[in-house]
């Protein structure tokens, strides 16, 4: 969407450099959504 990739790559220097890291732990939800989603017969 940005034309120009110096703009895009000073862009996003900013929004990493100010970003916070999360680290999670444990199964996903989506996963287990999915998977409770793939055992149900559909009708």
């Amino acid at each position: 969407m940005i034309g120009d990739a110096t703009y895009a790559d000073a862009i996003l220097d900013r929004l990493v450099h100010r970003a916070y890291r999360i680290d999670l732990h444990g199964d996903s939800m989506r996963r287990t959504k999915a998977d409770a989603a793939s055992e149900t017969p559909d009708t």
